[in-house]
């Protein structure tokens, strides 16, 4: 509360309390001051710079605004104003704001300094985000350079996998062809027999491996049924085998387009 002072002992007030770097008592006073006499822009100015020691920069950025609309030639106003600016790294705006107040008076030694320091925190920001990108593409170029490793190495792996997979095709395939050639020789053999006019009594050899041994013809005739039905159940497991190779090549075959750099 003002307790009966006056607008400018409480600014006198907080001109002190700012002294002692009181910030809050100090905006405290202000404040009381400003509820008096709201058209001071000095008390604002005042305030300000009390925002300002505590580092609140969006308030002491408000009170320079509210300071320069209530005095636009006063030029601490610009000058808070612009400090408030790049400590929000807002540069473009405080450039724009000290030569406002240049306009006002151009050989004023506070916003021609303060020009310059803008102009080096600019210069030493487009340093930092240069340096920054450089970093992030240094850092992108060796992700992609390990990536494209893996890559690489698992096409490699994929092209073993898929020609492992083409040779068992293709032995699988041979077997087939050498089951139905065996399935047919005991079928025409045993097509052969059949037009033969043999009793029961009747002797034949049938091979066994590289030799020949004397065997009736049911002996025979029932050796062949089981060596063809034995070469049926081996083609027909060979060509599920093959099918299913078939299906593994086609995979591994996408799998390799997937992976393959695009041209």
């Amino acid at each position: 509360m003002s307790g009966g002072k006056s607008a400018d002992e409480l600014k006198q007030l907080g001109n002190e309390s700012f002294s002692r770097q009181e910030f809050d008592e100090a905006i405290s006073l202000y404040s009381e001051a400003i509820k008096i006499n709201p058209k001071n822009h000095v008390f604002f100015s005042n305030r300000s710079a009390c925002y300002a020691g505590k580092k609140e920069w969006s308030a002491a950025a408000e009170d320079a605004k509210e300071c320069m609309k209530l005095d636009p030639t006063f030029l601490k106003g610009y000058y808070r104003l612009a400090t408030a600016q790049c400590e929000m790294e807002e540069l473009d705006g405080a450039t724009s704001t000290i030569k406002q107040g240049l306009n006002i008076d151009q050989q004023n030694a506070q916003l021609l300094r303060q020009l310059q320091t803008v102009k080096r925190l600019k210069k030493n920001l487009q340093a930092q985000k240069k340096k920054q990108q450089q970093a992030a593409m240094s850092s992108s170029n060796r992700v992609a350079t390990t990536q494209d490793a893996a890559v690489n190495k698992e096409l490699q792996e994929l092209h073993g996998q898929y020609i492992q997979t083409l040779r068992e095709h293709k032995t699988v395939e041979a077997n087939i062809t050498m089951a139905q050639r065996e399935y047919r020789a005991h079928e025409i053999t045993n097509s052969e027999i059949a037009k033969l006019p043999i009793t029961e009594d009747t002797r034949m050899y049938r091979s066994i491996g590289k030799m020949f041994m004397l065997s009736s013809r049911d002996d025979v005739n029932e050796h062949l049924d089981n060596a063809m039905k034995s070469e049926k159940k081996r083609e027909n497991d060979l060509t599920q085998k093959q099918e299913y190779l078939e299906r593994r090549l086609k995979s591994q075959q996408q799998n390799i387009q997937e992976l393959a750099p695009k041209q």
